[in-house]
Order: structure tokens, then sequence, then C-alpha cells
């Protein structure tokens, strides 16, 4: 047994450290409140698992181990890391992850909830107490808010020197103990006790053997993985292992590091890491994908490590070049390492020693029947997610596309007079979104990109208005950015036959660039630049369903969960095609190791969801299910019963304005259903749960507008909405300022003319 405060003050010494195996920290706010909450309680959280060990080479996070007894946590990591955050206001040394799942914790000394920084809930009331304060200035300093009331004073000082006397809770240990110990055996053990939790990769269990004999890999990986994020790319450790191992051993089994010594790891790391620099500097210098989320094909950039090494680290020739450059842009479009992937690496890290780039061609070739050519219906995949998307992209920085108002190439020696790029919907949303289903709104044919000041003059103007216009001021501007001429279709109605046609000139763009750097016929293109400054593509201002999903992705980083792929194109691993294009896709769970896959797939009809399921994925199809499904769980994990959470909204007592409202709000359900045609079930089920008035403040208290007010959006009906309804001269006396604020900011932001009192 050990004392919560001994533990904090022997990871502060360096007695207590973090094995280099274990991953980072996870958890998210709620967690850390449930923790919180049943330490209050004084219910048990569970024990320790530490290994105690004298072994001087060691790798360790948080410190060095010296000579003398170190204690390596093993379980309960993400216990120790949050007390640590939470009593000392920092995170320990050897924290990797958000330290905003521990930051700004209070206390409400009234109702005893835990709940993180609010300012509309907080600010002016003297019963919340930051909860770190407090354990680094004690109890009594709190005393004077509620000096006036006696009673209360000793109540509340009661509940604070409880809360304040968690760190003198014994905490149960179990230690592994045994100085012939090999870091497989307590790998092994950590998986078994660890069971419930975040499992080891054999990236891991290769990493944590190579950091027995090298403690420093796995920062100096990281510094690597810093230096191309700041240039715009982001990988992970598994992945630079990955290209690591390659060069090392020429194989895709991470079993292969076995026999790779300290020396010979250090060499290849070194290797790999200019290697991968080379590639990026050729990708972004002669593509133009020139940051992350336009970068194609990251598990075919080992295979291009592997070549390099056996190439004496650089590119033969300009030709060499741009024939490695093909083979990488096609490996990307149609999938090659979608499928078994580790099959395809050792099949292709085998080619490569033997026949060099032209093997990895032709292998292709066989994959596609002989061809590679590049047909207009591949181009038909819709939202950003498209494997198509980065090619559209690439074209448009490197065939000379120019901008819609300045008439200039959008290239980046450009870009730094005419501000960054944005994606524009040709014909805008709101022109097709009575007439065309969502796909074909956010078809990949309706997408250009342009300067932001340019996309915001546009704004949301028809084709058939404003492209006269660009064409006499800019005469070739349309046709360098592959739009069709013939002036009946830039006319909404003949929307379908504009895709088509932009689909056949897109489609000879990219077989005209792909055999150029087939034939290495443009010999004389410029070499590969240093990587340049990221472009970022923001999307229209005006989509609410794209609104609703970002604020969706910040509320959940906020709350400590992890970040998503965005319109992430998932393949089936066994087959190779594609089965969704998932507005958001966490590949690790919600939670990093923890959990099953989450997919948020908003076009059930276009994805493939039985297969998803059979897959083992946790599917939803709305933003409202899958926050619906993080509040129940973040409910389970802070501690709190359905009960409890749903007194927070409570309504006042019925009155004849609150009637009014409820008969109000059963008549927007009705109208949205009969005018609107469509049926918000969600919305119905929530006016049973919460009530009325519950449920108008649950919806504008949320982080995202609702489903419903998406789908209202798209048919034009914001009338509908419950923001509008909460700012009726009738029902507004109903809500705070605050309240009223959200409502009406939200209407302005996509457009609705509205009165209010």
């Amino acid at each position: 047994m050990a004392k919560l405060s001994t533990l904090l003050d022997q990871i502060d010494s360096g007695t207590v450290l973090l094995p280099e195996f274990q991953r980072g920290y996870v958890w998210n706010q709620d967690q850390v409140r449930g923790l919180m909450l049943s330490l209050y309680r004084g219910h048990p959280v569970g024990s320790l698992l530490l290994w105690e060990t004298s072994a001087d080479d060691m790798a360790v996070r948080g410190g060095l181990v010296g000579s003398g007894t170190h204690l390596l946590l093993l379980d309960g990591q993400q216990r120790v890391t949050s007390l640590y955050g939470v009593v000392r206001g920092r995170a320990p040394a050897f924290f990797e992850g958000n330290a905003r799942a521990f930051t700004g914790l209070y206390f409400n000394v009234d109702t005893e909830k835990f709940r993180f920084y609010q300012a509309n809930l907080m600010n002016g009331d003297p019963h919340w107490v930051a909860v770190t304060e407090l354990f680094q200035n004690g109890p009594v300093s709190f005393l004077t808010r509620f000096s006036e009331n006696p009673a209360e004073a000793r109540l509340y000082l009661e509940r604070l020197n409880r809360l304040s006397q968690i760190t003198e809770k014994d905490f149960p240990q179990e230690k592994i103990t045994g100085a012939e110990r090999t870091v497989d055996e307590v790998v092994d053990i950590f998986n078994r006790v660890n069971s419930g939790g975040t499992k080891l990769s054999k990236g891991d269990l290769a990493l944590a053997k190579l950091c027995s004999q090298w403690p420093e890999a796995r920062s100096s990986m990281r510094g690597a993985l810093a230096r191309w994020e700041e240039a715009g790319f982001s990988f992970s450790l598994d992945w630079l292992l990955r290209n690591a191992n390659a060069v090392a051993s020429g194989r895709a089994l991470f079993d292969a590091l076995e026999k790779v010594s300290t020396e010979q790891f250090q060499q290849a790391l070194s290797g790999s890491v200019d290697h991968v620099g080379t590639f990026l500097d050729a990708v972004s210098g002669r593509l133009g994908l020139d940051h992350d989320r336009v970068l194609m094909g990251r598990a075919a950039i080992p295979v291009a490590s592997r070549l390099l090494e056996l190439n004496g680290g650089r590119f033969t020739d300009a030709g060499h070049r741009d024939r490695v450059l093909f083979w990488y842009v096609h490996s990307a479009l149609w999938g090659r390492y979608a499928g078994s992937t580790e099959t395809y690496w050792q099949q292709d890290y085998d080619t490569v020693a033997e026949s060099g780039v032209d093997g990895l061609i032709a292998n292709l070739e066989r994959a596609r029947g002989g061809s590679l050519e590049v047909h207009s219906h591949d181009f038909e995949g819709s939202t950003k997610g498209s494997r198509f998307y980065p090619l559209l992209y690439m074209l448009t920085r490197v065939k000379g596309a120019r901008d819609f108002g300045s008439g200039l190439e959008l290239k980046a020696e450009l870009l730094g007079k005419l501000s960054s790029l944005q994606v524009h919907h040709v014909f805008p949303k709101r022109a097709l979104r009575d007439s065309y289903e969502r796909g074909h709104v956010n078809a990949l044919a309706n997408f250009c990109f342009l300067t932001q000041q340019t996309n915001l003059e546009i704004s949301d103007r028809h084709p058939e208005e404003y492209f006269p216009e660009v064409e006499e001021r800019h005469p070739g501007v349309l046709a360098s950015q592959w739009i069709p001429m013939d002036p009946d279709l830039w006319k909404v109605e003949n929307y379908l036959d504009f895709l088509a046609a932009r689909r056949e000139l897109l489609a000879e763009a990219a077989d005209s660039f792909l055999s150029e750097l087939a034939s290495g016929s443009d010999s004389t293109a410029e070499a590969a630049e240093p990587l340049r400054p990221v472009v970022v593509v923001a999307g229209e201002p005006d989509d609410a369903r794209s609104m609703q999903v970002r604020e969706m992705v910040d509320e959940l980083l906020r709350l400590g969960y992890a970040e998503p792929e965005l319109d992430a194109s998932i393949s089936d691993p066994e087959r190779g095609q594609v089965i969704a294009v998932a507005e958001a896709f966490w590949p690790d769970g919600l939670q990093h190791g923890w959990g099953k896959p989450v997919v948020l797939e908003l076009d059930p009809d276009q994805a493939d969801l039985p297969r998803l399921q059979e897959l083992g994925y946790e599917v939803f199809t709305s933003v409202d299910s899958l926050l619906g499904f993080v509040n129940r769980r973040d409910q389970d994990a802070a501690g709190e019963s359905a009960e409890e959470a749903r007194t927070q909204g409570e309504a006042p007592a019925d009155s004849p304005v609150t009637a009014d409202f409820g008969r109000a709000m059963l008549s927007v359900y009705e109208r949205g259903k009969a005018e609107a045609g469509y049926t918000a079930s969600f919305f119905l089920g929530m006016l049973s749960e919460l009530g009325p008035l519950g449920t108008a403040r649950k919806l504008l208290h949320a982080p995202a507008v609702s489903d419903g007010f998406a789908n209202l959006w798209e048919r034009g009906r914001l009338d509908l909405t419950v923001e509008a309804l909460v700012l009726r001269p009738e029902f507004s006396p109903l809500f705070t300022e605050e309240e009223l604020n959200r409502a009406r900011t939200r209407l302005e932001q996509f457009g609705h003319r509205f009165l209010d009192a």
C-alpha cells in the first residue's frame, strides 16, 4: 500500500517512471470526473501494478534509470496520470497525450458535482471551487466565500476537507520483482493484466525491445515526426518504424527487427528519415501534394524508402524520380496497400531489390489488367474523402490551373500573395440541394480550388452568371480548371451533364500528366524543392453538415477524445475496394486503443454498412446518434446516472406559456414532416424524455447543430427549427439571453432571416 501523496512525490523524484513500451495518455474529461467522484465518495478505484527493477539500461519515460531500485508503472497509468495532473496542476514528466483531459476541473460544494470549467455555468457562482487550487492552498482559503452563513461554511469546509484528503488515500500495489525479468516477460504480463485496456501492437513490442538497448530510440523518432508535423505532414511511430524496418531488413514483419543490432537500427532509422524527407520533397515539389490533407497513399512510402536505400539514398535522375512518382500515385489511386498490406509490402520490397521501379510499375499493371489509364468514371466519387480528391488537387497545382478572380496560376510561389486555397463548389450547394441528392451536390467534379478572396467574392452565384465574367476578364481561366465551355452546361438544370463533361476533361488531364511522369519525357522538370508551407484547404462556410461535423469534432477533442480522420476513404481489408467514405473515422476507437473503430457515415445509402459492421466497426449514421452514444458513455465514466443527467436540464414548473411552447414544439415536428418531408424521430424521443423546455435547452447548449437543424437547412426550412421557435416573442422570456444569442447566431450563420423581440 502507498499513499497517493507518496506516489506523486516518487514521480517527482524519478523513482516511479513509465516503461517506453507504454502508450500515451488516452483518458477523457468524463473519465477523470468519474475517478475523482469515486475517490471523493470513498469507492475503490483499483490497484496498481509496478515493476521493481534495478536495471540501469531500461528504456523509460519520465527520467533516466540510474543506480538503485526503480518502480515502472505497468497498470494504472491513466489513473495515476489523471491524479497527478489534477493535484499538481501539470502533467508528469512521462506524459504523452492531451493535457486538457485533466486541466480545469472544478467541484461544486453545494451539489458535490465535478465539472470542467464552463464560464457560463461558473462565473459569479462561489460554490464552484478549482480542484487544483484546493490541493495547493488547502480548504481554509475558500472559507471567506461563505463567511456570511456559518452553517453553510461548516458544511462546505467539511466537503472541501474530504476532497483534499484524497491525497492521503492508500492505493493497493502489486509488484513484479526479480532481476532476471526480461522486457518480453513484462510486456506479456502487461498485456494479460491490461486485457480491458490498450493492447500493445507488434510495432510497440518491437520498439520496446529496441528501447531496452537504445533508450533514446523513441525520442529520436518523435523528433523526426515533430519536424514533419511542422512541415504539414502527420505520421505515427508505427509508420516510421515500418520505414526503418524496410531500410534495415527489407522485411515487412516487425519480427525481422529481432535480428537487427542497435547500431544497425540507428543507421536504418537515420537513413529512413533521410529517405522519407527526400521522397516528401519530390511529392511536394513535383506533384504539389504539400500538406497532410492531400498526401495520398502514405502506405506506399516504406516501399519508396526501401527503393532509395537500395539506390544510394537518391533518385538516379529526374526521369527516375518521375517514374517513382508515377508508381506512387497509381498505387494510391488503386489502393495497392488497402488489403493484405504486409503481404503486398513484402512483394514490393522483393520486387524493388530485383527490378527497381520498373518492376513495381509492372506489378501494378498486372493487378489492373494491363492498364493504368484513368477513366472519367474514376472521378465519380464525392466528398474530400474520395481517393481522387488529392489527384484533383495535384492537377490544380502542377498543370497551371488559374484563379477565377486574379487569373494567376495557383502555384506555391504565388500563394503568399493570394492567401490560402479553398475548396469551391462550382455550382453552389444552395442551388442544387432542392433538385439533387447529396452525393451529386458534393461530387468531386463539382470541386475546384480558388483563393479565399475569390471564393468569398463568388459566394452563391450560379455558373451561368459568373463564368462569362471570369472568361471575359481572364480568357482561358475556365479551361485551365477543366471547365466545359458549353454555356448550356453552366445551367442548374443541366448539372449532371456538366459533371459528366468535366469528368472527361479531368481524366484526360490526369492521363496526360501521369504519362509524362511515366515516360520521363519532361526530364527538364524542376527538381524537387524543400517542403513548402502548408496550403490551408477550407470548406465552404455555409454548409450546415460540414459545420455540424466540425463542431462535433471540436467538442470531442475538448473532452479528450482522439482526433478522427475526416472524409476518410475506408477500404475492405480483404477485398481492397472502398466500402465507405466516412465524414469522420476513428480507426483506433474514440480513444486510442479503446473499443472498436468508429465510423460516422452521413450517406448510408452510398456505403456498405453491413460489411463495415461485419468487419467490427461501430457505425453511426448521424451526428446526434454519435453524440448520444458518447454522452451515455461519458455519464457512465463520470459516475452519473441517467436520472442525474436529466435533472441538469429540468424545466421550471408548468405555466400557460410553457404549455403553449410544448404545443409549438409538437407543431414544428408535424410541420417538418408534412411540409419539408423530414421525420424528426430523435427529436420526438427527446420531447418524451426531457419535455419541451428541457429538449430546447439541450439542443441550444449542444456543441454542434442537431441533425434536425442540418436536415431542415438542406430543405430551406430553418423556420421550423427549435432555434427559430425560441426566438418568437411569446417564447423568448422562457430562455436566458445566452440561449437566445446561441439560437440567433446559428440562424444568422446560415442565412436565415427572422423577426424576434
